[in-house]
């Protein structure tokens, strides 16, 4: 009888706490909307949710160069992902996620059962609702609960405005991967060197079993035995949901997964000099229009050629890894800098070790000592692909380590659309920050000016063939300046088209003396025209190129003669888009007329014939039989080499030297710019023209549509003069 009164009584307080509680739920659900425990996301941030995406730079040919980011996140679309992330996902971390509206009350239900121990309940759209606004771990149950309701009511709206697809794709994009792969296309790429849709099953297995915890499930470094389990739990979801067969999955445990790791640095990848410079120029494009470079996801279009700045940088490292064993030779148990020892003492001064005890108080004695300590260090190396080394050195010894090292900057653009096509700042971006390209870069330029003063002398009817005497030239206004040639051999005439091949420095005198004396004043203003910004003072001395100019600088005069006379100005940057595609700013390149398309022809022409003379070796050693017009330069003392060659569609070459002008080879055969420069710019060439998709010309240069004016057959000259062979320069030992 008492158990008849009993149980109606204990259904009525069942079922009142049963309804007691979803009211409790439904009322803290209410208070949730209202914002009593904080605020929840707008509907603008439902439908926009913000997420810092990463500015992609992209080459000409269509490749990413690099990015700049404060997370490494490229967003894409759901049809770019591989169907074998989506059924992954969807088979481990979400099984009915196609019959839910953002919350999976059995899951839930099977997760409070078994105080979680058979998963979270989380669907994948409560997963994106709380990397998206809820991130903050909660501090206490409380908080954690709140937390809880949250995501679930943030859940419910995200599958109001989107589709399933779209979930699942913003799921991807929000996933942080860790090692700077914020999303699946930066996972993808680092991990595996791919793309999101050319994952296969068991890549996609791999990332997508690193949900459950990126740390302990990663596949890179000693989790690496997680991830292969995890993966292997994901086989087992996909076959349990219908997406493989048993055999699939027997067959996919026994699958290595191999991993392709390598972590995105603005240290690695091709043109990191370049790289640096661009995000120079783009934080001032950005802080004047009200963009974030890191942070918007632009696209930043560039002129540079993905295939080109590979073979650049090829060439550099092929060259100087060879000449820079020739430097440690030839200076073999001495120091470079000989008595300069106040280079090494500057060198000691500018460094971090140095700054930092000097702030905190060390005295010099210490500093002293701490120099001379012995330390575990990486270096630079040319000694194997990773180019460093591991080794043992007092700091004082690395930084005279550091001095024996051959610099370079080496460009190449089109002529006739100013498109810089490669930029190689350096030979290390890592272990030497300085760009050797850049405008501000300046090094004495040497013989690689004459060409200007040949201009002038052609613009005031000297032709290629006339005969300038090969003696001494006293300019008497300038306390009887008179340069020397480089083998001290004088005597009899010369033809001007010998004598730029030859770079004989009595001849090149001789013009500028010819042209009067406004004739420095005038070889600047050709110079202006042609594109050089940095210094020029108006002394004949200028003949020899005795100034400092940068490698940017001089490579863009160049393309000058491969235009027909006309300047284009060197650019890199060709547009840039938002992250929607909208064109925010278009390349409009600048020119001038510098001279006449007769000169800048009858120019290309001697230039041509310096393949016969200090660039001879272009032909017999690199076999490059194709026209090429170019200049060599040496400066004084070896210590800068210089080469830029010309054909008709490119205009390309640098510089090479150390960092000290101090520091140099003692002899022109070693030191000069067809031994230092010349070779980066042949094999560059080499593998230019031997890659067929980049349909390079080696056709003979454009004549000028009018009848030359000027002879360049030297038809009355002497046989040997006429004929375009060794023998027309005798067996003189040409370095310059």
């Amino acid at each position: 009888m008492a158990l008849k009164k009993t149980f109606p009584r204990l259904i009525f307080w069942l079922w009142t706490l049963l309804l007691s509680g979803l009211g409790l739920v439904v009322l803290l659900f209410f208070l949730i909307s209202q914002g009593l425990f904080g605020k929840l996301p707008e509907v603008a941030e439902l439908e926009n949710p913000k997420n810092n995406l990463a500015t992609e730079i992209i080459s000409s040919d269509g490749v990413v160069l690099g990015k700049y980011y404060y997370e490494n996140r490229i967003p894409v679309q759901f049809k770019d992902l591989s169907p074998h992330l989506v059924t992954a996902l969807v088979a481990t971390e979400d099984e009915r996620f196609y019959q839910h509206s953002g919350i999976d009350f059995r899951s839930l239900g099977r997760a409070v059962l078994n105080f979680g121990s058979a998963g979270g309940g989380s669907t994948i759209t409560q997963q994106l609702a709380k990397m998206l606004f809820t991130q903050k771990p909660a501090p206490n149950i409380v908080d954690r609960i709140v937390q809880k309701l949250k995501e679930w009511l943030i859940a419910v709206q995200l599958e109001r405005r989107y589709t399933k697809e779209e979930i699942i794709a913003m799921y991807f994009n929000r996933f942080d991967f860790l090692h700077q792969a914020v999303g699946i296309s930066s996972a993808a790429k680092i991990y595996f060197n791919t793309t999101p849709d050319k994952l296969t099953l068991d890549q996609a297995a791999s990332l997508v079993g690193m949900a459950k915890n990126p740390s302990l499930y990663n596949p890179h470094g000693e989790t690496h035995k997680n991830n292969v389990e995890r993966r292997d739990v994901v086989f087992y979801q996909m076959e349990r949901n219908g997406y493989i067969t048993a055999a699939q999955k027997d067959s996919l445990y026994k699958v290595v997964t191999e991993l392709r790791f390598e972590k995105e640095d603005h240290n690695q990848g091709l043109a990191t000099y370049f790289r640096e410079r661009l995000r120079q120029d783009m934080n001032t494009w950005c802080s004047e229009n009200d963009y974030n470079l890191y942070t918007d996801g632009l696209k930043i279009h560039v002129t540079l050629d993905s295939r080109m700045q590979k073979y650049a940088e090829l060439a550099m490292k092929k060259h100087l890894r060879q000449h820079q064993a020739k430097f440690f030779a030839h200076w073999k148990n001495m120091e470079p800098w000989g008595d300069q020892k106040q280079i090494i003492e500057d060198e000691v001064k500018k460094s971090a070790r140095y700054k930092i005890m000097k702030k905190d108080g060390a005295s010099d004695s210490e500093i002293k000592k701490a120099f001379a300590t012995k330390v575990k260090m990486k270096v630079f190396s040319w000694d194997n692909d990773r180019m460093e080394k591991d080794t043992v050195l007092s700091p004082l010894d690395s930084i005279k380590y550091y001095q024996y090292f051959l610099q370079c900057g080496f460009l190449s653009l089109d002529p006739h659309t100013g498109e810089i096509k490669a930029w190689v700042g350096g030979i290390n971006h890592k272990y030497f920050k300085y760009d050797h390209v850049n405008i501000n870069a300046t090094r004495q330029v040497g013989s690689t000016f004459k060409p200007f003063v040949y201009t002038m002398a052609v613009d005031n009817g000297y032709s290629p063939c006339f005969e300038a005497p090969n003696e001494r030239v006293v300019f008497e206004d300038y306390e009887n300046w008179s340069p020397k040639n480089a083998d001290n051999k004088y005597g009899g005439t010369m033809q001007l088209r010998k004598a730029l091949a030859l770079s004989v420095n009595s001849i090149t005198a001789y013009l500028m003396k010819q042209l009067g004396p406004n004739g420095p004043l005038n070889v600047i203003q050709l110079a202006r025209k042609m594109g050089i910004k940095n210094e020029l003072q108006a002394y004949p001395s200028i003949c020899l190129g005795t100034m400092d100019l940068s490698v940017y600088e001089m490579i863009g005069a160049f393309g000058t003669f491969a235009n027909k006379g006309t300047h284009v100005t060197p650019f890199y940057i060709s547009k840039i888009e938002d992250k929607n595609g909208t064109v925010l700013y278009s390349a409009v390149p600048e020119s001038e007329q510098a001279m006449s398309e007769q000169t800048a022809y009858v120019m290309l022409k001697m230039m041509e014939r310096a393949t016969f003379g200090t660039a001879a070796r272009l032909r017999y050693k690199y076999n490059l039989t194709n026209p090429i017009a170019c200049k060599t330069g040496t400066t004084q003392n070896q210590s800068d080499g210089w080469f830029i060659g010309i054909t008709p569609n490119l205009v390309s070459g640098g510089w090479v030297g150390n960092e000290h002008r101090a520091v140099h080879f003692r002899t022109l055969g070693l030191g000069s710019g067809s031994e230092m420069s010349m070779p980066i710019w042949a094999y560059y060439m080499q593998n230019v023209y031997a890659d067929s998709s980049i349909n390079l010309t080696q056709g003979p240069f454009d004549s000028p549509n009018k009848a030359l004016s000027i002879d360049i057959e030297c038809k009355d000259a002497d046989a040997t003069d006429s004929d375009q062979s060794d023998p027309l320069f005798g067996d003189r030992n040409i370095f310059d």
